[in-house]
């Protein structure tokens, strides 16, 4: 998938693509054609750059609601010809998502249209997915012969059946239909999810890992052999060495870390980092620099996994580096220094969002670790994170962050945060945001009667309109 073009932050539409609070504030206050425009046109063109662990459909069908919008351009979307040619979940999961929430809210159209796309689409397994939560046993049982008709009764088409039933994220409907009296429904899934069951078992007896007595030398062959494959197994490789390396092996794993191949140079600099050897920081600045692209990573993230006062400390003299290993020893101040670092971790944060922007990856944990530290006079910075950001668990961070810095947060940015698209903003945002804004109020009590809120995001919000606080 493409990096989605992101709309600047000031806009309704950038707002709405970030999952900010702001979103859907602005949209219930703008005309209501330009906020369904905005919103449709985020939901059928997915704007997260990690649809996997990034939230927004709960976001956007809280927002459909609000707006009374149809499902019209959903439809025409999931319906299009491209759904066959274009089968990435990425292109339709998202539709998938708001279409769940919107069911599991009353939305019969919502429900329909998920039965009808299960039934005919390319991306059905999550359409399926989605009804397995919240449909009744008797539509998933009207969608059983749609879907065993999409594998022929041939040996490919047994053992992709095979494969749906193993690899199924929720067995619902697959155990609805084992129990179907039909000879072509019933008993073709009993005998697919018993040979997916075959097949686990298989490959559990056909292991393709290390073996006992297995040598040092033998663990460096296998990480190199999965480095040629394209296979990195450096952190397996190094927890392999752990169980098979003694006293008398480490000048053998101190000198491959020194000089070996690539594989077993990156396995022996994580074995080494992890027992906390003395030889390895040494090992670790020499790799860094290396021509060896492979080792040098591998060694920046040795050294990010390790603990202790002396990774500490070489952290402190690093972090003024200009390369790899200096952004690494920033983050490992952000996340295991002191008050003394702090002047070293704002240093790192600034030239982050200078040099890279609001998105850049390393921003993560210097966020973190201006919040870890209380570094009052980075409010700044982090604002401007939050602000421009497209990562929704970046700029949650960041509000983690400003909570911890900023005394302005409970009066500004935490009230839109309860509206934010990640549940773990909406919590911090229900510990801090200042009751006496009526929004805020209001927000509370709807997100404590939400029953499809998160249990964590409710009892922070019980936390602040319990029975033993005061009344909001």
């Amino acid at each position: 998938m493409f990096d989605p073009f992101i709309a600047p932050s000031g806009t309704l539409l950038g707002l709405l693509q970030r999952g900010r609070g702001d979103g859907t504030l602005h949209a219930l206050a703008a005309p209501r054609a330009e906020a369904l425009a905005a919103l449709n046109h985020c939901v059928l063109s997915d704007p997260r750059h990690d649809w996997q662990v990034e939230n927004r459909s709960l976001y956007y069908a809280r927002l459909y609601l609000d707006l009374d919008g149809g499902i019209e351009e959903i439809e025409q979307h999931l319906s299009d010809p491209d759904d066959h040619i274009d089968t990435d979940d990425s292109r339709t999961g998202l539709a998938l998502a708001v279409l769940g929430h919107l069911a599991s809210y009353g939305r019969s159209d919502a429900l329909a249209l998920l039965r009808r796309y299960a039934a005919t689409g390319a991306n059905w397994a999550w359409a399926l997915d989605e009804l397995a939560l919240r449909d009744d046993d008797a539509g998933l049982r009207t969608l059983a012969v749609p879907v065993l008709a999409r594998f022929p009764d041939t040996a490919e088409g047994t053992a992709e059946l095979a494969a749906a039933v193993r690899d199924a994220f929720e067995p619902r409907p697959w155990r609805l239909w084992a129990d179907d009296p039909r000879e072509a429904v019933g008993a073709r899934v009993r005998s697919a999810s018993e040979q997916g069951s075959f097949d686990r078992w298989q490959r559990q007896m056909r292991p393709g890992g290390p073996r006992p007595g297995w040598s040092v030398q033998a663990v460096f062959d296998w990480a190199q052999q999965g480095l040629d494959r394209g296979t990195p197994l450096h952190v397996p490789a190094a927890r392999c060495l752990t169980a098979v390396a003694g006293p008398d092996d480490r000048p053998l794993i101190v000198e491959a870390a020194r000089s070996g191949p690539e594989g077993a140079r990156c396995a022996a600099l994580h074995y080494l980092s992890e027992a906390r050897d003395p030889a390895v920081l040494d090992l670790i600045e020499v790799a860094a620099v290396g021509p060896s692209r492979t080792v040098a990573d591998a060694a920046v993230a040795a050294f990010e996994r390790m603990c202790g006062d002396a990774a500490v400390a070489r952290a402190r003299v690093w972090a003024r580096r200009p390369d790899a290993l200096g952004a690494s020893a920033a983050g490992v101040l952000a996340c295991r220094g002191d008050d003394q670092d702090a002047s070293l971790v704002l240093a790192a944060l600034r030239d982050a969002v200078r040099g890279e922007g609001p998105d850049a990856q390393r921003l993560w944990t210097l966020v973190d670790g201006t919040g870890r530290l209380g570094i009052a006079c980075a409010a700044p910075v982090l604002r401007h994170v939050y602000r421009e950001t497209s990562s929704s668990h970046l700029r949650g961070r960041a509000a983690r962050a400003l909570a911890a810095t900023d005394p302005s947060f409970a009066t500004g940015f935490a009230v839109e945060c309860l509206w934010d698209c990640e549940e773990t903003t909406r919590e911090v945002a229900a510990l801090h945001a200042e009751t006496g804004d009526i929004r805020v109020a209001e927000r509370l009590r709807r997100l404590a009667a939400d029953p499809a809120e998160e249990a964590e995001v409710q009892t922070a919000v019980r936390s602040r309109i319990g029975p033993d606080t005061p009344a909001v």
